[in-house]
């Protein structure tokens, strides 16, 4: 096995509920735990979670306003070759940070996307992970597992940017390495499903789009892939066979569709409202 130092970089505000079992789910790797460092940075929580980040191996800061600031941050202070960074409503699978090392220290591939599988309860979760599952490796994804001198040398996340973020610093990462997607699984706990928190977190995010488009050109081709109509609604789901799995889960496919109208009618509103 490839000995190096992994960083996990963790993002907290008021996650008392989930920050254990990602943090247990860090302890519980297949990869040799003297290689493992943990670092959280919270933004000002008022619940216990620093009390709970307390009991684990691991170095907690305090810092905001936003993700991209915190991430930063996190990697600044890490001491790994490779970094890994997470929000703490994500656990990892056992086998994760091992194919990760085995996978970058073997190929000239410096960063990776994770497969990702939402969980929680009810019907519409199971909608999410499946609408999920179309978009590993896509341009809709961003790679997690990152080699940490790579991450510096373009300047971490931008953080002017909420929302958009991972977009950004996804094609920053492909415009100069090699990427790959491994193919244990994170996962992304989002508990009981509510459509108005979804929207509302969606429409959040979306509140940077515009300062996005502005970096990039609105007639970028991966801006047209990210925001456009035909690849977010149709293509997305139909390239490289993946429409067979449309026609095996009709049901599914509704819920999906569903979903997707609602996100696109809330941003109508957003923008022209």
């Amino acid at each position: 096995m490839t000995r190096a130092l992994v960083s996990v970089i963790i993002t907290t505000r008021n996650e008392e509920s989930n920050i254990g079992r990602c943090l247990m789910s860090v302890m519980k790797q297949a990869y040799p735990s003297e290689l493992i460092e943990i670092i959280v940075v919270d933004n000002a929580s008022t619940d216990r979670t620093k009390e709970i980040v307390a009991s684990f191996p691991a170095r907690i800061f305090d810092l905001g306003p936003e993700r991209s600031t915190q991430r930063n941050f996190g990697v600044r202070q890490a001491k790994g070759e490779y970094i890994i960074y997470l929000d703490a409503d994500m656990a990892l699978s056992e086998q994760l940070i091992a194919e990760c090392v085995r996978t970058c220290g073997n190929s000239d591939i410096v960063a990776l996307y994770l497969p990702e599988k939402i969980v929680g309860n009810g019907f519409w979760v199971k909608v999410r992970n499946f609408e999920r599952s179309f978009y590993d490796g896509t341009s809709i994804d961003c790679v997690r597992f990152i080699r940490r001198d790579c991450y510096l040398e373009i300047g971490g996340f931008d953080e002017s940017l909420t929302g958009p973020e991972d977009w950004d610093f996804n094609r920053r990462i492909k415009e100069k390495y090699w990427v790959g997607l491994i193919t244990n699984p994170i996962f992304h706990d989002e508990g009981m499903f509510s459509l108005k928190r979804y929207l509302k977190k969606k429409m959040y995010y979306a509140k940077s789009f515009d300062s996005y488009i502005r970096k990039w050109g609105r007639k970028d081709p991966e801006i047209r892939r990210q925001l456009g109509a035909w690849y977010r609604f149709v293509g997305v789901f139909i390239e490289n066979g993946k429409w067979k799995e449309l026609i095996r889960h009709p049901i599914l496919v509704a819920g999906m569709y569903f979903l997707r109208i609602n996100v696109g009618i809330a941003y109508l509103i957003l923008r022209y409202g």
